[in-house]
């Protein structure tokens, strides 16, 4: 499967991207991934044209300027930023105990990668919202499930552009 690149936008954007946790990274790449169309569409944006290294699976964007993580509204960051700060507190023990799981062992099945903190990030988002990928996809241990019902009890959001064209979630 391609790899997803957020366009985390101008440098001042992106330096503040990168101090976030590697968690809320992924929790943010996941929301981008599963609701860029939307937003393009609600933006009057171009979807960008994906352009894809069959041997390396390299995925490049062409031309089109989708919404990125610039376009997130303050208060929609700090949303997040808080939904992510409260979810690891609350499940440090399992966070921990799921990165320790080894690829290929009974718990751990299905999975090619550990599950490091950015994956984890990216499956909060996923199982919060419904999307269809669970923390239980890569294997059936007892931390994963405890991570997907706790996951299920954040409420879902969905994200949308006001009309200051920033991104927001309800």
């Amino acid at each position: 499967m391609p790899q997803f690149m957020l366009d985390t936008g101008d440098q001042e954007s992106t330096r503040r991207f990168e101090t976030l946790d590697s968690f809320t990274q992924g929790y943010i790449e996941a929301l981008f991934f599963t609701d860029q169309e939307q937003l393009c569409e609600e933006s009057g944006r171009d979807m960008p044209a994906v352009a894809v290294n069959r041997d390396t699976m390299e995925t490049r964007f062409i031309g089109g300027d989708s919404p990125g993580f610039g376009d997130l509204a303050a208060k929609t960051l700090e949303k997040i930023i808080a939904d992510c700060k409260s979810f690891q507190e609350r499940n440090a023990a399992f966070i921990e105990a799921a990165s320790e799981l080894e690829p290929g062992s009974e718990g751990l099945r299905y999975a090619r990668e550990a599950l490091d903190d950015r994956r984890l990030g990216q499956l909060f988002w996923y199982a919060r919202n419904g999307h269809g990928v669970a923390f239980t996809d890569d294997g059936d241990s007892v931390i994963l499930k405890a991570l997907q019902v706790r996951a299920q009890g954040f409420r879902q959001v969905d994200s949308g552009m006001g009309d200051d064209g920033k991104i927001y979630l309800d």
